[in-house]
């Protein structure tokens, strides 16, 4: 048995807990992705989720957050799920992402509808880890609108019906899906509906969890009021220990789940 420590995050455009990205400098940007990358390191993360990452955004300080990222991780792996794309004076691409100690096999990434600022979407990504094919989705949905949610969820859902058909066969286990659903935990519309669908095929574990069995808080990170973030976890991760991680990089704070597989 291997054990395995995957992060996911909200990264917030890489500018910190202050209440928008135009508010920073290059140089500030350059400053937090660098504490954001030693904390992954600290944290000895395998596998990391990115929600609202930057490819090259003038907002952001017009450079690439992704590989920067990479560069001071060592994460070598990285593959880039741009969502929203608007060129012209705003020149603004950002979406998911994904960082991999081990090579991606394959990846792509969807878009949930065709808006150039503010879409969501996922990524799906397979990861050829010593214990086989692992597949990862890492998912961002609407923060306001449940109907939109629900409907992204079902997006997902016909997605993963699709993956499962055609490559399924060739995973170590079932998908593990992450990411900030912007789903309020005293309402949980996606995130039960997509629980259920997954429980259809393979028994999954929500995390994380708080008191009374409900979901752990991790927004506003100053103080968290919300469970935004989370981690749904297939029982053939084995063993698995799950972290609410207490940072203030992002207005998130980061969720970290170590779990075992055998080796392949």
């Amino acid at each position: 048995m291997r054990r395995y420590r995957l992060l996911t995050f909200n990264i917030a455009h890489g500018r910190g807990p202050v209440l928008h990205q135009t508010m920073r400098r290059e140089t500030q940007f350059r400053a937090n992705l660098l504490k954001i990358a030693r904390l992954i390191t600290r944290l000895e993360v395998d596998v990391v989720a990115l929600q609202e990452i930057d490819q090259d955004s003038r907002w952001s300080g017009s450079f690439d957050h992704l590989a920067y990222l990479s560069e001071h991780t060592g994460l070598a792996h990285a593959v880039h799920g741009v969502h929203n794309r608007r060129g012209g004076r705003y020149h603004l691409n950002y979406g998911n992402a994904l960082l991999s100690r081990f090579p991606v096999h394959h990846h792509e990434s969807v878009s949930f509808g065709r808006g150039t600022v503010g879409e969501k979407g996922f990524l799906f990504v397979e990861i050829e880890t010593p214990a086989g094919r692992l597949p990862v989705v890492n998912v961002h949905m609407h923060h306001r609108s449940r109907p939109a949610r629900l409907r992204q969820v079902a997006h997902l859902m016909d997605y993963l019906d699709t993956q499962r058909s055609h490559r399924g066969a060739r995973w170590r286990t079932w998908p593990l899906i992450c990411g900030d659903l912007n789903n309020p935990s005293h309402h949980p519309d996606a995130t039960a509906t997509l629980l259920g669908y997954l429980e259809q095929f393979e028994n999954y574990t929500l995390l994380p969890k708080g008191k009374a069995g409900r979901a752990a808080h991790t927004f506003p990170s100053l103080w968290p009021q919300r469970a935004l973030d989370y981690i749904y976890l297939p029982s053939g991760c084995a063993r698995p220990e799950v972290n609410v991680v207490r940072s203030y990089l992002s207005d998130h704070r980061p969720v970290l789940v170590e779990f075992g597989l055998p080796v392949a």
